[in-house]
């Protein structure tokens, strides 16, 4: 079969390829609804970003790099397991097409018959650990040190509020397993001014100065939240960017943190045995307007699937083994980190599930400039549109009958308010000349030739699918966060209901 056959060629090129390298320590910078043309990279026009776009002039930029969902939850969990959230659970049915994620309410988080890749390295001797935003479930079975973690700096939980702390508990801050404050009471966010971005940008290099002095190989995965709204920055970028914005504040703030990391690890003269990925769990959030990002020419942005949804900032920086100012043609997904990951540490991917993802290190060495891969689109629990090579089609269309996920962008038959079933005539959009959808393609050659190209994808895809079983399903306001482990310690337990009230998720998106 056509995707099995191409994954085992790419296990046997990133494998001999990778046996020559030395457990390289792995970087994985995830931001938080930051949008393709929120980078200047990208060429956006305020270009506060210049440590990201010296990271991609110094490496590998992926104009082509999809997340695995237009959420950040899902997309989380898909970047962790190389796998779709179909396949990993990371997904509801309690509506046909809707998009889920973690609230505080949540039942279930991430299954532990998926294998993160914190496990999958461990294998290899790698220390691992996360900063900032996790959002694959908040009960302590879910929770990072149980899923292969090795250290934790952050919340299990967007940094939504300030609540009341009576209906609803403010998020808990952790420091490994225990929690050491809340959002907003401990860790104080207001008007859009917080000092936490600076908090994880010291947790960051302390991590990896440590690691490299007991000569560890590490994976960090540092992933800030204050992209996402309401976004927030330290005294430091308040009120700076020209954006006028405090999403703009944040981002060069983040920006500023990537700068830091990059810098530890030139001065500890590591940077040649690193690897550096940059991306973001989603597009930018088109309803927030001037309060969100930029998602450039592409259409729409997050809780879609056009591809101001799911196209994201993409780099790669390697010194020594990534030719610097590469803009690469391939077509990548946060998926295939994990197993590029996994390829240079020089382990094996279990072979008992199928991987969404690809080994990059074939195009990352410069050994082949691109490989064919489809890219899917999944919104909730169905496949909305898949792309291959320049061609993307459209199986369902939707933007969203409440919600306007497109301000002021319409394109006929494309950006329905009602979900469409165009799975037996697909709309087929030429990417490379057309990154907003604006012109579709219905009939003739080009039509012919694209739906070529998918179909023999889509078959195997839909012939192999074995769909997890859905995490997002069950609520229940008795799980928030009243007690996490650690409250006792700082005097900060609450109480909560004393009886379930499970029921379904009421996902609207």
């Amino acid at each position: 079969m056509i995707l099995l056959v191409v994954l085992s060629v790419l296990a046997t090129l990133g494998n001999a390829s990778a046996n020559d390298v030395t457990k390289p320590n792995i970087v994985i910078m995830y931001m938080d609804d930051m949008g393709w043309g929120d980078i200047g990279a990208n060429g956006n026009w305020a270009k506060e970003t210049p440590n990201i776009d010296k990271m991609a002039s110094e490496g590998m930029l992926f104009p082509s790099f999809y997340s695995a969902a237009p959420i950040c939850s899902p997309s989380r969990a898909a970047l962790m397991t190389g796998r779709l959230p179909i396949r990993n659970g990371f997904y509801s049915t309690n509506r046909h097409g809707v998009n889920a994620y973690t609230p505080q309410t949540i039942v279930g988080g991430i299954t532990e018959t998926e294998y993160l890749l914190p496990q999958l390295l461990k294998e290899g001797g790698y220390k691992s650990k996360i900063i900032g935003k996790w959002h694959m479930g908040h009960r302590p079975d879910y929770l990072p040190l149980n899923r292969g973690f090795d250290e934790f700096f952050g919340s299990p939980n967007c940094h939504f509020g300030p609540y009341d702390d009576v209906k609803t508990p403010n998020a808990p801050v952790y420091k490994d397993d225990l929690m050491l404050g809340r959002y907003y009471t401990n860790y104080t966010i207001h008007k859009g001014l917080s000092n936490l971005t600076q908090i994880f940008i010291k947790e960051g290099t302390d991590f990896i100065e440590n690691q490299a002095k007991a000569g560890n190989p590490f994976l960090l995965y540092w992933t800030p939240d204050a992209n996402h709204q309401p976004a927030y920055s330290s005294e430091m970028f308040w009120g700076k960017s020209r954006r006028d914005s405090s999403y703009g504040d944040s981002v060069m703030e983040v920006d500023y943190g990537v700068g830091v990391i990059l810098a530890k690890l030139k001065e500890l003269n590591i940077e040649q045995n690193t690897l550096v990925f940059f991306s973001s769990d989603n597009g930018a959030e088109g309803i927030a307007g001037k309060a969100g990002g930029s998602n450039g020419p592409l259409l729409c942005g997050k809780q879609t699937t056009f591809e101001g949804g799911m196209r994201e900032p993409g780099i790669a920086w390697w010194p020594g083994t990534i030719k610097p100012g590469v803009i690469s043609p391939q077509l990548g997904t946060t998926m295939d980190i994990l197993v590029t990951a996994v390829g240079v540490a020089g382990l094996q991917l279990p072979s008992d599930r199928i991987y969404d993802g690809i080994d990059l290190f074939p195009v990352l060495s410069g050994k082949v400039e691109s490989i064919e891969r489809p890219v899917w689109y999944y919104r909730g629990n169905e496949l909305f549109a898949v792309r291959v090579g320049q061609y993307k089609a459209h199986l369902w269309t939707w933007s969203h009958e409440h919600y306007n996920f497109c301000p002021g962008e319409y394109v006929k038959d494309v950006t329905t308010p009602d979900q469409v079933n165009r799975t037996s005539n697909p709309i087929v959009i030429n990417l490379d000349n057309d990154p907003g959808e604006k012109y579709t393609i219905t009939s003739g050659a080009r039509f012919k030739e694209a739906m070529a190209l998918i179909n023999p994808y889509l078959q195997e895809h839909r012939d192999t699918m074995v769909r997890g079983e859905p995490s997002l399903n069950y609520c229940d306001k008795m799980v928030m966060n009243w007690a996490p482990r650690g409250c006792e310690e700082i005097n900060y337990c609450l109480q909560g209901p004393t009886t379930s009230s499970i029921k379904l998720c009421g996902w609207d998106h």
